[in-house]
């Protein structure tokens, strides 16, 4: 390892980036990196927009091979004033939120009520968002817990424990940031999704995903079913594709990465699918490779699942969803009907139940309810059946070549170098719970952000964040101003919180925030070397 390389490496060793073990074998080959490491200027050098302007920030930028970048940002410290508190509940007038505060007031403990000014940017109602009740002030956690406990234990079931640097107000950090940063014109490598087991249903960890892939960077990808409940365990919750196979249908109007080789455009993603008969008979696609009846993050197809709803399952109990060989060797289980058609469309089975084998170069179609009556009357055996897709992005075509991949996202951050945060559009602010916006989006939470420079290079972010004292996170208004402080134009918001990982090789390069460490994920963005 050259001499300037080494020190750079160093440095990362000393920032807890990489262990002390890899440093002592004396050679980045460890690391699973493709060349030497050695120093690089490229992301923008400009302060980041995170707290006041004064804040002390360092950096260690290192490139990884030509063309791919990593930057390790340290910003602002904890403050004095941090301390842990104890949210009662939130609510939407003031007058529940006073009602609240004197049965507290009255019961010996000293609350307070927070108004929560500020509604979501493309939200045109007015007033508050709504009111928070709180309780105690306290340095420890532990003694902010006990107190949590035993509100909880008189009839506040809601009481959590919050950290105030956390709130989205005033701070002074700390924040880590990490960015991973393709030039097209330079990198030779790939840049594409890859699904957590290889098909849709389960999940995997980022590094396990890097290690298989062999891939010189990674960071997690789009938001995904987290549990059975809400559907096929590990299917992405809105659009995904994988070098021209569309892998599941998009939350229609959410905003995703588009990636088109190494190059990369921010955009809504729209899915529009349908099946149609050899006797003409058509029917609207309902979904692709997950469960049927169970659409997570809504804004599909007909019966009032039109709008996005983040992190909400919406039903339908009568479904056509198709499945290909991406879901793996068998269907999910149920009622229903299911039709077996081979590479040509050819129907050459038809069972009156659910959960059978997938044909390698075929696909099934799977109803529930009306859909399961629709193909009883028009899949017959020998019969074709064409599935019709479209996609279209800002809405305009997009074709499914070889070449194009798809990750889920939203919000929308920036457009055209200009904040531009589509909250409420994207399904981000629940009409009858506001406290879903004010926790998800006005929050300091973990983040995962990608974005597009005006000269066309891909930004990979993440933001560390629920660890006191050592990364506070990001709300969605500082997210954007960070990504246009890096130098992007468009960007997006990816699935964050748990999810929020980034490996250089397959070393972890930030701290997952989850309690158990490192979540399972649904899939990822992996950079090749080739």
């Amino acid at each position: 390892m050259k001499k300037n390389s080494m020190k750079t490496f160093q440095r990362l060793v000393s920032k807890g980036l990489f262990s002390a073990m890899a440093l002592t074998a004396g050679s980045v080959l460890t690391l699973d990196l493709p060349s030497s490491v050695v120093q690089a200027a490229s992301v923008k050098e400009q302060a980041l927009p995170l707290g006041n302007s004064n804040l002390a920030e360092t950096r260690d930028q290192t490139k990884i091979t030509h063309g791919l970048t990593y930057t390790h940002i340290i910003r602002g410290a904890s403050s004095e004033k941090d301390v842990f508190i104890i949210d009662v509940g939130f609510y939407k007038t003031k007058e529940e939120a006073n009602k609240v505060k004197i049965q507290l007031d009255s019961k010996g403990y000293e609350s307070k009520v927070k108004k929560i000014s500020e509604r979501p940017a493309d939200d045109h109602e007015q007033g508050p968002l709504g009111y928070l009740v709180r309780v105690g002030s306290f340095k420890s956690e532990r003694d902010a817990n006990k107190l949590r406990d035993e509100l909880k234990g008189k009839g506040y079931g809601n009481s959590r424990v919050v950290f105030s640097a956390e709130d989205g107000g005033k701070s002074t950090g700390p924040w880590v940031v990490n960015i991973l940063e393709i030039d097209p014109k330079k990198f030779k490598g790939k840049v594409l999704p890859e699904l957590g087991t290889e098909i849709v249903p389960g999940k995997e960890k980022l590094t396990s995903i890097s290690a298989r892939t062999g891939a010189i960077a990674t960071v997690n990808g789009g938001y995904f079913v987290m549990g059975p409940s809400d559907g096929t365990e590990g299917d992405l919750a809105g659009a995904s594709m994988i070098s021209g196979e569309l892998i599941s249908e998009a939350v229609n109007g959410r905003t995703s990465l588009v990636l088109s080789g190494n190059r990369a455009q921010i955009a809504s993603v729209e899915t529009k699918l349908s099946v149609t008969a050899s006797d003409a008979a058509m029917r609207e696609l309902d979904g692709l490779n997950r469960k049927p009846g169970l659409i997570r993050g809504c804004g599909g197809i007909g019966d009032n699942l039109n709008f996005a709803k983040h992190d909400f399952t919406c039903t339908d109990s009568g479904e056509l969803i198709q499945f290909t060989s991406s879901f793996g060797a068998k269907t999910e289980p149920g009622d229903g009907v299911e039709v077996n058609l081979n590479s040509k469309g050819e129907v050459t089975e038809v069972r009156k139940s659910r959960g059978s084998f997938i044909p390698l170069k075929g696909s099934v179609l799977a109803g529930t309810g009306d859909a399961a009556n629709w193909l009883l009357a028009h899949a017959k055996l020998g019969a074709k059946l064409k599935v019709n897709t479209r996609i279209l992005a800002d809405k305009q075509p997009l074709k499914a070549a070889p070449k194009i991949s798809i990750v889920n996202g939203g919000p929308q951050l920036l457009h055209d170098g200009k904040e531009k945060i589509n909250a409420l559009k994207e399904g981000f602010n629940w009409s009858e719970n506001p406290e879903f916006y004010y926790k998800f989006g006005e929050r300091r939470n973990p983040r995962t952000l990608a974005g597009v420079t005006e000269e066309g290079k891909i930004l990979l972010v993440t933001v560390d964040g629920r660890q006191p004292f050592y990364s506070v996170g990001a709300n969605f208004k500082e997210s954007a101003r960070l990504m246009k402080a890096l130098g992007a134009v468009d960007a997006v918001n990816l699935d964050g919180g748990g999810s929020t990982a980034m490996t250089v090789g397959s070393k972890l390069v930030n701290r997952t925030s989850d309690a158990a460490g490192e979540r399972p994920i649904g899939d990822a963005i992996v950079i090749l070397p080739k």
